[in-house]
């Protein structure tokens, strides 16, 4: 249970600031790069990978 609502809290990180959301779930590694390179490029990409991160885990 505890686990399911870390995941929200980061969910609800992600769609506020995605790269924050992944560097919960995975540390700095190659999904936070690839994540700040989506939401430089448009900021709905971010979102959508990041929840793709936390989610696929």
């Amino acid at each position: 249970m505890k686990e399911k609502n870390m995941d929200i809290i980061r969910i609800l990180l992600a769609i506020v600031l995605p790269p924050l959301g992944v560097f919960l779930q995975v540390g700095i590694g190659l999904h936070f790069w690839v994540n700040i390179l989506l939401t430089l490029l448009g900021y709905v990409p971010g979102i959508i990978h990041a929840i793709w991160v936390i989610i696929k885990k």
